[in-house]
């Protein structure tokens, strides 16, 4: 796949190269929208492989949930995403109406014209992270025990934010593991994973660092907000120097939400008080890029620890 593919016909000018584009043909299949792809056999096997791993370091007595890359509109607003991200959000939309109208937005395409303006919005938005459909389910079971609930959670995700970059993608998939529960249950549980992701990443023979971060908070507000939320320390992330060390790129996070969830969708601990929330997130898609671009796109050539870390059969080599 030749990224100089994504210039449009308004703007001819193909973009510069990144040090990722060399990746493309080996991973991914164009699909006519930046941050879109098809996904090779070899790409797909290693993200198999990781989840593999990651599932192995599940902690007992988590519930496993898979969720589909679409939920609740209603949810998610209630959760407070529209506040916080709103131009990130993808929003379903469809042909509503009676036969005759929907005919007419056909007929009005067949002559070469706007066919979209007869779209109106469904119920559906496009689930922009795994876990957001986790603290409605949680809510409807009353109070978190003594110990917390933790989640293993995974979902094919949506942002807009297009980019050419094959580490910033629109369609990427992400596993989290989730606790619920007391302040100090969900802390202690982003302390334990903070230091075992990084054993994870080690083990992977990633280069990275571990440092403070914030989300993209939307406006002039959210930039007060994601000052608060690095002064706090709410946010860490693991780092990985695809590009350089001064611009690297986040692999994994590891957010602890306070009683975000918890006040919006009445959610309390064992004492009755506002549950808190805490999520350590692996990006799927970037941690397998992180993986070609450290070890190269041949498989067979990876370091023998990390194949067998990944469970490669030995007789590949």
């Amino acid at each position: 796949m030749n990224m100089a593919m994504f210039a449009s016909s308004a703007d001819p000018i193909a973009p510069a190269a990144d040090p990722l584009d060399y990746l493309a043909d080996v991973l991914f299949h164009e699909m006519g929208s930046p941050g879109v792809y098809g996904r090779t056999a070899l790409y797909e096997d290693v993200i198999e492989r990781l989840a593999a791993l990651i599932t192995r370091h599940r902690e007992p007595d988590t519930e496993v949930m898979r969720f589909p890359p679409v939920m609740n509109r209603g949810q998610l607003e209630k959760s407070g995403y529209l506040k916080s991200f709103p131009n990130l959000l993808g929003c379903v939309c469809g042909l509503h109406g009676t036969e005759s109208e929907i005919d007419a937005a056909v007929s009005c395409f067949d002559a070469g014209g706007d066919w979209t303006a007869s779209l109106s919005p469904a119920d559906l938005v496009l689930s922009p992270a795994a876990c957001y459909p986790v603290y409605p389910i949680a809510a409807s079971r009353g109070a978190a025990p003594a110990g917390g609930w933790r989640f293993d959670v995974a979902a094919d995700c949506f942002r807009r934010e297009p980019s050419r970059h094959l580490d910033r993608l629109q369609s990427f998939r992400m596993r989290e593991y989730v606790c619920v529960g007391s302040p100090n249950c969900v802390s202690a549980f982003r302390e334990r994973w903070m230091i075992l992701a990084q054993e994870i990443a080690r083990d992977l023979g990633l280069s990275f660092r571990v440092d403070y971060a914030s989300d993209p908070f939307f406006g002039r507000v959210g930039q007060m907000m994601a000052v608060s939320q690095q002064q706090q320390s709410l946010k860490f992330e693991l780092l990985v120097p695809l590009r350089s060390e001064e611009k690297p790129t986040a692999c994994m996070s590891f957010n602890y939400h306070r009683d975000h969830f918890g006040t919006a969708w009445g959610i309390t601990d064992a004492s009755g008080a506002p549950a808190h929330t805490a999520c350590v997130a692996f990006g799927m898609d970037r941690l397998a890029v992180a993986m070609f671009h450290t070890h190269g796109r041949n498989v067979a050539k990876w370091p023998t620890a990390v194949r067998d870390l990944l469970c490669f059969p030995r007789n590949d080599q």
